[in-house]
């Protein structure tokens, strides 16, 4: 049965839509077997792994309202092994219908569409939008637990507080076994004083949560959304595909799903 991991921080630009791209394309390299779902009205992580959203005809959406059966809009990335469920500006006004289902129901839609699904793939990846509304509330009802990206810039605890919050909140009432997988830090440069202050910041914050991994700023990671490609696509050499590279072997380690390298022989 295949994990679900939410990527989530209610502020936006923090590279969450970067990290489920190129996290979930860097897993599929190392041959796992991955869905993204694409929870976002914007579509980013759709357009990003090269599907044209005015083409997309069923969505996320209808999954969410008209009980359509995910499998019939699952589409196949250029990435083998990645697969995605795409996402449509229609997503906009789906908060607004949920909320006329009965209060015990409405939190739990896109887990139930996520159940159908478990069997087939290895993790299962959530890009929510940058908001703490009811999209948001399911993603973090059906997942097993939870990303948060943040970014080494100014600011970059801001909202942090209030996603914690928002996660005990569904811990408590909703889904009592949703765990932080980690906190990662991105646009991250060394060079930079600020960068640095903000790292150690998090990491004293957050010791055991945060991820060693830091993705830097990098400018082919930057290019290659408008390429619709994941970076280790784009340009496999570049900074940025190799540190999610490395993310996803951290990753796997922490789930202990990496081959255990052998002991040298004498």
């Amino acid at each position: 049965m295949g994990k679900v991991i939410a990527l989530a921080n209610q502020k936006g630009g923090v590279g969450k839509t970067t990290t489920a791209i190129n996290l979930a394309a860097s897993l599929a390299v190392l041959e796992k077997r991955i869905l993204v779902i694409d929870a976002d009205p914007q579509a980013n992580a759709t357009s990003g792994l090269g599907i044209n959203v005015k083409t997309v005809e069923k969505s996320i959406y209808d999954c969410l309202l008209t009980g359509l059966a995910p499998r019939e809009i699952i589409v196949k990335t250029d990435v083998p092994g990645l697969d995605l469920l795409p996402s449509h500006i229609d997503l906009v006004g789906a908060e607004i219908k949920m909320l006329e289902r009965p209060v015990a129901a409405r939190n739990h839609i896109l887990a139930g569409v996520i159940s159908k699904l478990r069997d087939d793939y290895d993790y299962i990846f959530i890009d929510c939008s940058p908001s703490l509304g009811l999209i948001v509330v399911n993603a973090l009802t059906a997942a097993d637990s939870v990303i948060i990206p943040i970014q080494c810039e100014y600011f970059a605890l801001e909202g942090t507080g209030k996603l914690l919050n928002t996660i005990k909140v569904i811990q408590s009432n909703l889904n009592p076994n949703l765990g932080i997988e980690g906190i990662l830090l991105t646009m991250y440069d060394s060079r930079l004083l600020l960068s640095n202050q903000v790292a150690d910041d998090v990491c004293a914050h957050f010791p055991d949560l945060t991820y060693q991994t830091r993705i830097g700023r990098n400018t082919k990671l930057s290019e290659a959304p408008a390429a619709g490609q994941p970076a280790i696509l784009y340009d496999a050499d570049s900074r940025g595909a190799t540190h999610y590279m490395q993310l996803a072997v951290e990753l796997l380690k922490r789930n202990g799903d990496y081959p255990e390298e052998p002991e040298p022989t004498e």
